[in-house]
């Protein structure tokens, strides 16, 4: 199991990383170049929406490369990130996998109380 949140928390986190690129970048050029109505609009907390897109895959990563020493600060850190993109994107098409990855990642690093067989 430990494995398994090793693996999806990269995962999370890569796939989280490029939400958060694209998340980060999007509210710049609305910064720079201004709304289009009805087309392209700012997000309601930009702030939060840029700082997220650091934090949370970061925590992704983190958690997938502990899963394996130390797995339930591991788990507890693929949590943390699964909320935080949720909190800051929200849930849809392209947010969807990372969130249910790091969460996946979790809750199965949480699971694993003892190492796994070799």
């Amino acid at each position: 199991m430990r494995n398994a949140a090793l693996v999806l928390g990269v995962i999370a986190g890569v796939l989280g990383m490029i939400v958060g690129f694209f998340g980060y970048g999007y509210t710049e050029v609305i910064d720079r170049f201004g709304e289009l109505p009805d087309l392209a609009e700012q997000v309601e907390h930009p702030g939060r929406v840029r700082a997220f897109a650091l934090i949370a895959p970061l925590l992704a990563l983190a958690g997938g490369a502990m899963a394996r020493s130390v797995a339930q600060i591991g788990g507890a850190l693929m949590l943390a990130s699964a909320a935080g993109m949720y909190f800051a994107f929200g849930y849809g098409v392209f947010t969807m996998f990372p969130i249910a990855l790091a969460g996946l990642g979790g809750l199965l690093a949480l699971a694993a109380v003892k190492p796994d067989p070799h």
